[in-house]
């Protein structure tokens, strides 16, 4: 069936000829053209290159072949021949190392020209594809090896955009916005503090997850024009197996970018931290220029019943990520990233608009080639042209196994609702708050009747309270609360931060978190200038109490198993709400095996300034573990705390 405006003829996009009158939005389509066989794209070798396209709407389809990145009148074009289930081929007999390639597909009367969607080495600005050895881009020493990492649970995730680590004049960094940067290591900032790599290892994440690095828009970011001002977090995709240029020291040198990403890679593993990706399948930059819509019209994207483009994401359009070749192509790259990359884990962006189908073979085909890869997403429930038990969302969490949703309803308890500026969650003093900061505790797991959210088990539930979305931590608090003091503030933050690391689930910081970052006040950053962006180190070397205690934050959860509970049963076997006053919530880890003995935990977050005074449980002779400064009196089942934070109990080891 052709997508039906009202009025109008209806939108074939194709010559119904060439399909045997199947429209490319009809489920017979698929049924039709779908392809599972050789790889697509192209596959190199020194004496042979072979290219093939998935183009069932083309009348015809040439390979175009470049001598330069800005060559566009001079190319040569070899036909290319139909073959199985509308997939094109060629085969070259010689060695086309160093040219640069397109596609041209005629639809009707018309040719369009795109790079190829499997490209997997691109030319400056993404508008051509290269062919090379990707061998050739290997670094001296490209190592499969990992850090170790036993169980999802165990992952501290530190999110990460390349440009702001290092722009900052007092980064000690050489290589400033770049690949490079993030490898460097030995470098001091003011007052000769940690900065980048260093810092980001001494901090003990496990995980720096990037916001995108793939090729994205030259509207966001233009690389040839990298002597002026620019910035973008790149969710704005353009070529999706390709790496952004803007990031490599050259980016005219087409393997540069991918050595150069590939030894940032190594690096990182070499610190012990592995590497998230975050990646956009569930949008494209212009749904209408975009090489997909030029291939293939129609058949990519989703469309209204009045024939305009579906845009739950907000961005313009949705992909069809239901479609069985927009579902294959995100499955193949998302594999090709791992393996060619090493790379560890994917965010993935507005995971709600992509299909459940689609996610689930994502983890299924990762389990099958290391099941210690992380799988996460933003898990909203959002409006797309798809129904909504077939999008993966977190109503949809039992459908998806083995994959985080980041817990929103946890984050907006703790801080404040974050589309509400001015009010302020459970760490500034807000009542009522204490049920739903419970949900985030348990890990979204059903705990009892009158707790629980989405989750199955703990690893569904990535906590946070600050990303790179929405007001820093430290702008909401500022922007929530009058007549406090920074002091005060500082203390909420703290409070804040501990909660997340101290709660079952997945932990997750972001970026300047340890030191109270601040974008003064800027809501959404993602193309603001890098000022405003930039990880500020003299901010952090001002801060350098409150990184520290950030590191023991980590350093706790790290040492005590019973912050990081393997699944649903363990949680509601040993967890347990203890009373308090309301404006705090404690709890006890009872009898969990942290080592070489059972334990007995107990925390306290407490949101009240004047402290709190509170029964413990009589399970043993408890001592400080965490945050004696806050303790004003601990003695028998006896605790009274001063000012706002979090206290951790230990029952003494006998």
């Amino acid at each position: 069936m052709a997508v039906q405006r009202e009025g109008k003829e209806p939108i074939h996009y194709g010559d119904p000829a060439v399909t045997g009158g199947v429209s490319v939005f009809e489920q017979g389509f698929d049924d039709l053209f779908s392809y599972d066989g050789d790889d697509l794209g192209l596959m190199y070798a020194r004496d042979r290159s072979v290219f093939r396209l998935w183009a069932p709407t083309s009348q015809e389809t040439e390979l175009v072949l470049y001598e330069s990145w800005e060559d566009e009148t001079s190319g040569s074009r070899l036909p290319m021949t139909l073959d199985s289930r509308g997939t094109w081929t060629i085969a070259v007999e010689d060695d086309l190392a160093g040219k640069f390639y397109t596609y041209r597909v005629r639809i009707g009367g018309q040719w369009n020209e795109a790079v190829d969607p499997y490209a997997r080495v691109v030319g400056v600005n993404g508008d051509k594809g290269v062919i090379m050895d990707l061998r050739e881009t290997d670094p001296e020493r490209w190592t499969e090896d990992k850090p170790p990492l036993s169980h999802h649970i165990d992952a501290v995730i530190y999110e990460l955009h390349l440009r702001d680590l290092s722009i900052h004049p007092a980064s000690g960094i050489a290589h400033k916005g770049q690949y490079l940067g993030l490898a460097e290591t030995g470098t001091r900032g003011p007052e000769g503090i940690l900065t980048g790599l260093d810092h980001i290892a001494d901090l003990g994440v496990t995980h720096v997850q990037l916001l995108p690095f793939y090729d994205f828009a030259t509207e966001s970011v233009d690389e040839t024009k990298l002597d002026q001002p620019h910035y973008n977090w790149g969710y704005d995709p353009k070529n999706y197996n390709a790496p952004e240029g803007s990031y490599a020291t050259d980016p005219y040198v087409p393997g540069l970018r991918i050595t150069e990403l590939k030894q940032m890679i190594q690096a990182l593993h070499d610190r012990g931290l592995r590497v998230i990706m975050d990646v956009v399948y569930n949008h494209v930059y212009d749904g209408y220029r975009v090489n997909f819509t030029k291939l293939v019209p129609g058949y990519y994207l989703r469309y209204k019943p009045d024939g305009s483009l579906s845009n739950g994401s907000g961005c313009g359009n949705d992909t069809a990520t239901e479609r069985a070749m927009m579902s294959r192509f995100i499955v193949d790259s998302v594999l090709y990233w791992a393996k060619e990359y090493h790379i560890d884990g994917f965010r993935f962006d507005l995971m709600g608009l992509i299909d459940v189908g689609t996610m689930a073979e994502i983890r299924r085909r990762l389990d099958e080639l290391d099941p210690s890869i992380l799988t996460i997403g933003e898990g909203w429930v959002m409006d797309t042209e798809l129904p909504m038990e077939q999008l993966a969302n977190q109503n949809n969490a039992d459908l998806l196994p083995g994959i985080g949703h980041f817990n929103d309803g946890y984050r907006d308890a703790v801080k404040g609702n974050i589309f509400l500026y001015d009010q302020p969650g459970f760490i500034s003093g807000k009542s009522g708050l204490e049920q739903a900061v419970k949900t985030g505790i348990t890990g979204g797991i059903v705990y009892s009747q009158d707790i629980g959210q989405f989750a199955d088990e703990p690893l569904q539930c990535v906590n946070f309270v600050e990303c790179h979305d929405n007001h820093t931590l430290w702008d909401k608090i500022v922007l929530s609360t009058e007549d406090v003091s920074d002091e005060q503030r500082r203390a909420m933050h703290r409070l804040a931060s501990a909660m997340v690391l101290t709660s079952q689930g997945i932990a997750f910081i972001h970026a300047g978190q340890e030191f109270m970052r601040t974008k003064d006040g800027i809501e959404n950053s993602y193309k603001s200038p890098v000022e405003i962006n930039w990880l500020d180190w003299e901010r952090c070397a001002a801060y350098q109490e409150d990184v520290a205690y950030m590191k023991q934050l980590i350093s706790l959860r790290r040492s005590h198993p019973a912050f990081r509970l393997r699944n649903a049963e363990d949680i509601r076997s040993h967890l347990v709400f203890e009373k308090t006053p309301a404006g705090a919530v404690a709890y006890t880890l009872r009898d969990h095996a942290g080592g070489e003995a059972a334990e007995h935990l107990y925390v306290i977050y407490n949101s009240l300034p004047e402290g709190v005074s509170c029964n413990l449980p009589g399970l043993g002779k408890w001592e400080v573990l965490f945050g004696g400064d806050l303790v004003s009196k601990l003695a028998g089942d006896r605790l009274v705390t001063r000012g706002t934070g979090m206290v951790v109990l230990a029952v003494q080891q006998a």
